[in-house]
């Protein structure tokens, strides 16, 4: 029994639920190594000083956070023009997703457009609850071949991924406990980026 249907069978109402799981989110939170935050953030500033891409990748609902974290990175830190973060959701293309996943394999449908943009320096985001997905695996193993840069944001016992991962923020939790891992996913998002846009904001 995962943490999640121990709460739900220790609730006799929703509202005991709703407030056993975020008093669950808050744990796992505070649980959170804070210095792989900063981790990513030096990786992120590090990309946009030199003119790199910062690519964004996930499957379902980490692929909605990929889309989301993108558009949070490139245009909610848009302070001084000329000195963005550059960012590309991978998730995005319908067209070119379903056509790789038709013609080849579902497995490819992110190594296959790295292949037509990955240069080395670039960074590669991963999200992920399992670590395991093949596609994302697949994507991390190529970067690695062309000397990216590659951070994992993981759950559960983090995966494949988290071998592969240059920087990982790791939401520790037994297998299965997707909502809490893509809860506190999309909040680092924000973390993220509202912490870089004030610190810019700040240094003009």
């Amino acid at each position: 029994m995962n943490k999640l249907e121990e709460i739900y069978r220790n609730s006799k109402s929703p509202e005991e639920y709703a407030t056993k799981y975020l008093d669950y989110l808050t744990t796992l939170f505070k649980s959170l190594d804070k210095n792989s935050i900063r981790k990513v953030i030096d990786e992120f500033q590090k990309a946009r000083k030199n003119g790199k891409m910062i690519y964004f990748i996930g499957n379902g609902g980490s692929a909605a956070t990929a889309m989301h974290f993108a558009l949070d990175l490139e245009k909610g830190t848009d302070i001084k023009k000329g000195f963005m973060f550059k960012t590309e959701s991978l998730v995005n293309n319908v067209s070119y997703l379903t056509a790789v996943a038709n013609d080849s394999n579902f497995e490819e449908i992110f190594v296959s457009q790295l292949k037509a943009k990955l240069n080395e320096g670039d960074v590669l985001v991963g999200i992920s609850a399992s670590g395991n997905s093949p596609n994302l695996v697949k994507a991390f193993e190529y970067a690695k071949t062309k000397k990216a840069r590659i951070i994992g944001l993981l759950g559960f016992d983090g995966g494949k991924m988290k071998v592969l991962s240059d920087v990982i923020v790791h939401v520790v939790t037994a297998r299965g406990e997707y909502g809490p891992v893509e809860d506190i996913h999309m909040v680092l998002d924000h973390i993220i980026t509202t912490f870089l846009y004030f610190s810019e904001r700040d240094s003009k």
